[in-house]
């Protein structure tokens, strides 16, 4: 466990935030740059970076990481005329915990093996 989960700190997220969040991450491209910054870590990616790796024009680009920055599911930082973009962990953390908190809250889990062949 790491993050938030880690010291017992519970988020509550609201239902339009949650909301807002899956629907930022419901674009394939947004989707995409967002798992590039995920796996980017603390240290993040520049934005030309991204659009090296991910192949597509600056202003798409620039489209799509505004909507993420204005859901709050990424963070920009500018370093001299460099600008890095970073996963904001803490709503990642929230919004999966809000997937997650009512989890069979009203009956019992599939088994494992149940779950693991439904991926």
């Amino acid at each position: 466990m790491t993050g938030l989960a880690a010291v017992g700190y519970k988020c509550r997220m609201k239902v339009d935030d949650a909301a807002a969040h899956l629907e930022a991450l419901g674009n394939p491209t947004r989707l995409r740059v967002y798992r590039l910054l995920v796996r980017a870590g603390d240290t993040g990616m520049t934005v030309g970076r991204l659009q090296e790796r991910l192949d597509i024009a600056p202003s798409t680009l620039s489209h799509h990481l505004k909507t993420l920055v204005t859901v709050g599911l990424v963070t920009q930082e500018r370093e001299s005329t460099t600008l890095i973009c970073r996963a904001n962990y803490p709503v990642m953390e929230a919004l999966i915990g809000f997937l997650a908190d009512e989890c069979c809250a009203e009956g019992s889990c599939a088994p494992a093996s149940a779950r693991a062949k439904a991926s």
